[in-house]
């Protein structure tokens, strides 16, 4: 009897022992299931989340793009108008200012001849009067060359920049090396070409300290280049320079011309600005067209 319920006894922790095992058994199944749906579930949240942060990356890229290509056309028309608003400055100053400024001086010139002998502190007022209106018609022609260099339209690219570099050493004492050829680019993007060339040599002039100055104008590999470099203090370009707007500037005119812009400058290196342009292929030559009939 004693046997028979020893053995009932060892039934029944068996039974429970395999019971315990299976509920064990049963609750790792669902613990692992429990962690694989949860990873599930992150996974897919991750994914969502990537997804929604890549949207938005596009969005945001398409964003910047389209404001990169609205600010190169406002700056183009800004330029636009600028250089239009120049050149009618600068045809009124020729016109008007330059014909009162003429007509005092001939003016002055017939009061001399009447005088003659008869009054030597008139002729000698005349003769200051003389010197300064001179002065003011050279100044009125220096003027008008900065609003708009006629030499451009009349000489060409390569003679106009050799006459704004000759100009630019004489006055600054800076050596100057021009290496020119003769380019075929837009009527915008010469005009362009030498105001770069102007904003670069008077960027210089104000920071750099430079005792030379390389100015480069040539087609290479099909593209017509432009550079400006000199041996000045230069500046570390990963901090935003004095002349900053400037250089923006550059940029943003070089780009509404089709064209790129790469700075290079290190602190006692110089600086190198260099542009390069597509160039036009088959235009007849502006000074060949303007020759008078």
């Amino acid at each position: 009897m004693d046997v028979l319920n020893v053995a009932k006894h060892g039934n029944s922790v068996l039974l429970l022992a395999g019971l315990a095992a299976v509920v064990s058994m049963i609750i790792s199944l669902l613990a692992i299931f429990m962690y694989w749906r949860q990873r599930s579930v992150i996974d897919k949240l991750r994914q969502e989340l990537q997804r929604t942060v890549q949207v938005g990356r596009d969005r945001l890229e398409t964003e910047v793009a389209l404001r990169t290509v609205q600010l190169t056309e406002l700056t183009h028309h800004l330029q636009t108008a600028r250089e239009d608003e120049r050149h009618r400055l600068a045809r009124n100053l020729h016109d008007d200012l330059g014909a009162l400024l003429t007509s005092a001086k001939l003016d002055a010139a017939r009061i001399k001849s009447r005088l003659a002998d008869r009054a030597p502190e008139a002729l000698e007022l005349l003769a200051h009067l003389v010197s300064t209106l001179n002065s003011g018609i050279a100044l009125g022609r220096s003027i008008i060359e900065d609003l708009r260099p006629s030499a451009l339209s009349n000489l060409g690219l390569v003679a106009t920049l050799e006459i704004l570099t000759r100009e630019f050493a004489e006055i600054s004492g800076v050596a100057v090396h021009c290496e020119l050829e003769p380019v075929e680019l837009e009527v915008s993007a010469e005009l362009m070409v030498y105001r770069l060339v102007q904003e670069a040599i008077t960027n210089i002039t104000k920071y750099a300290r430079a005792q030379n100055v390389w100015v480069r104008l040539a087609t290479d590999n099909g593209q017509v280049e432009v550079s400006v470099r000199d041996d000045g203090i230069g500046f570390d370009t990963s901090v935003q320079p004095r002349s900053a707007y400037g250089l923006v500037g550059m940029r943003f005119r070089v780009e509404a011309e089709g064209g790129t812009l790469v700075l290079v400058s290190a602190p006692g290196q110089g600086t190198l600005i260099q542009v390069k342009l597509t160039p036009v292929h088959g235009r007849h030559d502006r000074r060949n067209n303007a020759r008078p009939s």
